[in-house]
């Protein structure tokens, strides 16, 4: 009668065993698991710790700068055929002041910070800086570098040719709010980025209606009238010799990031 006493009493004592085992086999699994984790960490980013080597990562991916597509070689001839006389170093140079300084005066809240630009450019940014008010924010684009541009595409419809140009540049980016204090992005990480900056001529204007028609081209020196097709050398009205200064004539028009 005691035999069956005993075993019941054995029960707790195996379930005990049991767990411990248990135990024992997850710690061993999860030592594995560790092991390995610290192992990936290692090789993959250079430490044992995985939030040291997220940390890692943040920093070296905020000092490379984003590659742009440069399509330079391909369209610059194609330019060049329309318009002889455009200087591409001095149009590139144009649009990175512009990119930059559009930049600045979203920094400093002061449109007049553009340093060029047609009218839908200079209305985008004051719509931008007018929604940043309408929030009580303001957005910082500090210490600005530029690492690349390059012409990105070329194109021509609706009486326009556009130039796109894209600019590899990085910054220190962050988004303040009034009594909030700084609510996005880091003061103290640069940000790389990539804008699409485009400038605009206008070929034919009687094709070309709504917000570019600011961004004219030439007028006759000798009448008044407007130069309308691409290239024109001659007035069609009056007949008189016109000399192109082409890089005057054209307008920029937007400036985007590229996500």
């Amino acid at each position: 009668m005691s035999m069956p006493l005993i075993s019941i009493a054995i029960v707790p004592i195996l379930i005990l065993v049991l767990i411990l085992i248990l135990v024992l086999i997850a710690a061993i699994v999860i030592s594995q698991i560790r092991r390995k984790v610290r192992g990936f960490t290692r090789e993959i980013l250079g430490t044992e710790s995985l939030s040291k080597g997220i940390s890692l990562m943040r920093q070296e991916y905020s000092v490379t700068p984003k590659s742009v597509s440069a399509m330079t070689s391909l369209y610059l001839p194609k330019i060049k055929a329309d318009f002889p006389e455009f200087q591409y170093d001095e149009m590139k140079q144009r649009a990175e002041t512009v990119l930059c300084s559009f930049l600045l005066a979203i920094d400093r809240n002061d449109p007049q910070e553009l340093k060029e630009g047609g009218a839908e450019l200079r209305q985008k940014l004051k719509m931008h800086l007018g929604m940043l008010q309408d929030k009580r924010q303001t957005e910082h684009f500090e210490k600005i570098k530029l690492h690349r541009t390059e012409i990105l595409e070329y194109r021509k419809r609706d009486g326009r040719c556009i130039i796109t140009f894209q600019s590899a540049l990085e910054y220190y980016y962050y988004l303040t709010e009034a009594a909030k204090g700084v609510i996005a992005g880091n003061a103290e990480l640069l940000t790389q980025s990539k804008y699409n900056v485009d400038v605009i001529y206008i070929q034919d204007r009687e094709k070309s209606k709504g917000k570019y028609e600011e961004a004219v081209g030439i007028n006759c020196p000798n009448c008044g009238a407007p130069i309308s097709s691409l290239g024109s050398k001659v007035c069609e009205y009056c007949g008189t010799p016109v000399v192109e200064l082409n890089i005057y004539v054209w307008s920029f028009s937007d400036v985007r990031a590229v996500r």
